[in-house]
């Protein structure tokens, strides 16, 4: 079987002639099959050099005509252009054109204003689509790839019938971004409204209803960083803007279900005090285990404090967080994919959780301003226990917090004081909505 596809400008006479030629062929011919693809004006050279880099194919002009081998194993044969489908169907075909030239010309002004009917037609549909624009800045960080195929399937946003992503390098990367644009795409997402790329910050953040940054900019104070920085303080507030413990929190997690011998998912409700690009403490006060093969046991929603469990002080106060510490270090300095899948699970969970599919006892350790609780100066960013409900988070202020721990927290501060800029850490979620 034939298998043909024509390209080319929707204004071209050429392409017009060689469009009837190919339908008067497929018509008679019953193993001739071919796909047209009409490109606007203005949109042809792009399309076109793309479609050559691609196949490694050297064309120039309107139309260009291959052949698909799919059923050889290959992707396609480049014909050529007009001239030489028109002597490839004489030669194979016994069959010419003579159309003549003003019916070429008024085929193709038909074709360019049936392409530009479509275009108000799609324009007009997509209006009607009120989808949630998602933006990620350095969206080429490896945990981006992770987060991508998450944030677009109905468990994070399970209310969001459509999403816009918007991919943002500040460091120019168009190449990169459009490749990972087609790997977006490519996935065919039912919830994947569109995907666009951007390089300029003045462009950046707009109608924008989720930003996650994965960005390390904030301990520089040129002129570029500034201006980032009062282009976030212009779309958000203090209870918009936070920074994620959950990494570290799912560390703890993870190094105390070794030591009890339970899964990891098993342990909740760990909280992390502190600056987590810094000084930090493992609180386990609230902290829970299920499944602990103890003395005491009960069914799969029965769970013991952990504190009651591991009695060895010293080794909660000290060798475990060390350990912590110790884990995080060699994380990030083994394995950069490892990171960045506990950084992309880490957000998900708190974009979950901000979307509601929570419950409200569940604890979470964010980076927020701090709420004036804690005797903690105005203006610090500190990682603190909050839980979330209808949408928002608040801090969960019913703890202990004994003077040892207030005296931590204070010690705390006083290093992001002494930081060039607030924030940096390295991954912010920032949720602009107007019932946040």
């Amino acid at each position: 079987m034939a298998k043909f596809v024509l390209a080319g400008r929707s204004d071209c006479p050429h392409y017009a002639r060689v469009e009837l030629l190919a339908d008067c062929l497929q018509s008679s011919l019953p193993d001739f099959r071919i796909t047209k693809i009409s490109i606007l004006p203005h949109e042809w050279q792009e399309w076109l050099d793309s479609t050559c880099n691609r196949n490694g194919w050297i064309h120039e002009g309107s139309p260009m005509v291959w052949r698909e081998l799919v059923d050889q194993g290959g992707t396609g044969m480049l014909l050529g252009g007009f001239s030489d489908f028109l002597e490839h169907c004489k030669d194979y075909y016994s069959v010419t054109s003579d159309m003549p030239a003003d019916f070429m010309l008024n085929v193709a002004a038909e074709n360019l204003e049936t392409m530009m009917n479509l275009v108000v037609e799609e324009q007009h549909r997509v209006s009607l689509i009120k989808p949630l624009h998602i933006w990620i800045s350095s969206a080429l960080n490896p945990t981006s790839s992770l987060l991508i195929p998450n944030l677009l399937s109905a468990e994070v946003f399970p209310h969001v019938s459509a999403i816009s992503l918007h991919l943002l390098d500040l460091e120019g990367n168009e190449e990169g971004l459009r490749w990972l644009k087609m790997e977006t795409e490519d996935l065919a997402h039912r919830q994947l409204h569109q995907v666009t790329i951007h390089t300029d910050l003045e462009q950046a953040f707009q109608e924008a209803d989720v930003i996650l940054l994965l960005d390390e900019w904030w301990a520089d104070d040129s002129d570029e960083e500034m201006r980032r920085k009062r282009k976030l303080k212009a779309i958000s507030d203090s209870h918009q803007f936070v920074t994620m413990a959950t990494q570290l929190d799912n560390e703890a997690k993870a190094i105390l279900a070794k030591e009890l011998r339970v899964r990891t998912s098993e342990i909740t409700n760990v909280i992390v005090w502190g600056n987590i690009s810094g000084s930090f403490y493992i609180d386990l006060q609230c902290a829970m285990v299920f499944n602990y093969d103890g003395p005491i046991k009960g069914p799969a929603f029965f769970s013991q404090k952990v504190q009651h469990i591991l009695h060895d002080r010293k080794w909660l106060e000290t060798d475990f967080q060390d350990l912590v510490r110790c884990q995080r270090a060699a994380v990030s300095s083994k394995s950069l994919r490892a990171a960045a899948m506990t950084t992309a699970n880490g957000i998900l969970a708190v974009l979950k959780a901000w979307d509601g599919t929570c419950s409200p006892d569940e604890l979470f350790s964010m980076g927020v301003l701090c709420p004036g609780e804690y005797n903690l100066p105005d203006g610090v960013v500190l990682s603190l226990p909050v839980t979330f409900t209808d949408g928002k988070w608040s801090a969960l202020l019913d703890l202990t917090v004994g003077e040892e721990l207030r005296e931590r927290l204070q010690l705390y501060a006083n290093e992001l004081k002494q930081e060039k800029a607030l924030g940096s850490e390295n991954d912010t979620i920032v949720l602009n909505k107007e019932d946040s």
